[in-house]
């Protein structure tokens, strides 16, 4: 695939040339590779364009700063599975040339440099766009080098009685080899001189960041003259590090961060996929590793000591300016109540046709109803499953389920229509990325409560989201069927 270069926001970015069709009538080859896309390419572009809408100001400023957030979140998935499928391929020498003629190695080089530009730009645009707009309007992400006295002592205060009592620093030496970090943790890297308490000249330590903790903290308004100010776990570590090595000089610490392959590889010929999901997942928090984000301040033989422990390349290495993990800033709009800088809070509405009846299968039994979200409530929804759970004349309910939440009302409605005696039968997909171990929780609580559970299709995801309710309507048996389309 050929392409052209153009300038955006001062940064040059590679971009899909204009394809030229052919005239009207004439055959395509589609076995030509200059006729597809490259599949990963294309995805790291439609990133890109999330990213852009940090730069559209008809966008609230918060919501600006949610797409550089969800950039980066995007950005953790592609590397997780795209990038880690790539080096599969090229680890096991399953390498295939794809439809648009290029190898996984050619590909992993574009993506790296591509990739790199535009975390480059995105971190340009945090750091020179956003933060300012964020200040103009009284918020504050507050630096080390910007505490008060009074700022530095709350924040001493919250390091002895938040942080230390649950960081647990890891000195290296020929004892204490480098641990096995959790994907995508915060962690730090610490240079140290002098001798520990035990005696040992270690050099050098590993600080993970806990997980319970926030990322983003708050300064309460006593020590602060006005405004909303913000405080990074990070910079709190930085400040007091040198508490967590007594009697040792810290020289320097350094946030860094490594994503690891979270694909999970499973046949589709397995006897019993819930029990082989359940042994991949406890894997996938420490798979191969496929990036390093490290501060770019960290000294040169730093980063090449992270680089040798994880078996990475300096193609694999984001230096970035600016937290390591941009997407914990989504917690702004949460720690800070500013409505006039967020959408507008939208109302769906409910339709006619049931807004005033009392029951669903009377509205929806004179003619069928689409619900259009998010513009109409998809309480509807809801409100059949439940009266059909307490419904007599319903004798069984089929239901496919790809994503739900931890106090999904649905799942309660299923639970609640299997423990009434009816036929319950629930087809959860157990490979909906990323919400895999939900699903098997999922399923377990439905067994529980007497739901027939299904896993899908083999081969197949089962995405599609559709019910079935039998009911029993004068003296005969009548299907009701639901389902969505996007």
């Amino acid at each position: 695939m050929t392409s052209e270069t153009v300038t955006e926001t001062g940064s040059e970015q590679s971009v899909p040339a204009p394809v030229d069709l052919p005239p009207v009538g004439e055959e395509v080859n589609l076995d030509a590779s200059e006729n597809y896309f490259n599949r990963e390419l294309s995805q790291l572009q439609f990133n890109y364009r999330v990213l852009k809408q940090a730069l559209d100001t008809t966008h609230p400023l918060i919501n600006r700063l949610i797409f550089c957030c969800i950039f980066s979140s995007n950005m953790d998935e592609f590397f997780e599975i795209r990038v880690a499928g790539l080096r599969q391929q090229m680890k096991y020498g399953r390498e295939t040339v794809g439809v648009d003629g290029m190898l996984p190695e050619q590909v992993l080089a574009e993506i790296s440099r591509v990739a790199h530009d535009y975390i480059h730009e995105q971190y340009d645009i945090l750091n020179n766009v956003l933060i300012p707009e964020l200040e103009q309007e009284n918020i504050h992400f507050v630096r080390r080098r910007e505490w008060t006295p009074a700022q530095a002592e709350w924040v001493r205060n919250y390091f002895d009685e938040e942080i230390l009592p649950v960081v647990s620093p890891i000195g290296l030496d020929p004892s204490h080899p480098f641990p096995r970090l959790v994907n995508k943790s915060l962690n730090f890297i610490v240079e140290l001189d002098g001798k520990d308490a035990f005696g040992r000249e270690t050099g050098m330590a590993i600080v993970p960041a806990p997980r319970s903790l926030p990322r983003l903290v708050r300064l309460p308004d006593e020590v602060c003259e006005g405004g909303d100010n913000l405080v990074f776990l990070s910079s709190m570590i930085h400040a007091h590090a040198d508490e967590l090595f007594p009697g040792m000089e810290v020289k320097g610490c350094y946030q860094f961060r490594l994503t690891r392959n979270a694909d999970l590889e499973l046949e589709d010929d397995l006897e019993d996929l819930a029990s082989a999901l359940r042994g991949e997942l406890l894997s996938r928090r420490f798979g191969d590793g496929v990036r390093l984000e490290v501060a770019d301040n960290c000294p040169e033989e730093l980063v090449q000591f992270l680089l040798r422990e994880f078996g990475l390349t300096e193609r694999d290495l984001y230096q970035v300016h600016g937290p390591v993990n941009l997407t914990r800033l989504m917690a702004v709009g949460g720690l800070v109540d500013r409505p006039d800088l967020t959408y507008s809070s939208f109302s769906p509405s409910i339709p006619r046709q049931i807004r005033s009846k009392e029951s669903m299968f009377d509205a929806i039994r004179k003619r069928p109803l689409l619900l259009l979200h998010p513009y109409e409530n998809f309480s509807p929804v809801v409100d059949l499953l439940r009266q059909a759970a307490k419904d007599p004349q319903v004798l069984a309910i089929r239901q496919t389920l790809y994503r739900t939440g931890a106090d999904s009302e649905i799942v309660e409605a299923l639970a609640d229509a299997a423990r009434r005696g009816k036929e319950v039968t629930a087809v959860i997909e157990l490979r909906a990325r990323f919400s895999e171990a939900e699903n098997l929780e999922l399923a377990s609580r439905l067994q529980e409560a007497g739901v027939i559970v299904v896993y899908g299709v083999v081969g197949y995801k089962t995405h599609a989201k559709m019910i079935l309710i039998v009911r029993r309507e004068e003296g005969r048996l009548a299907a009701l069927r639901a389902s969505g389309h996007r």
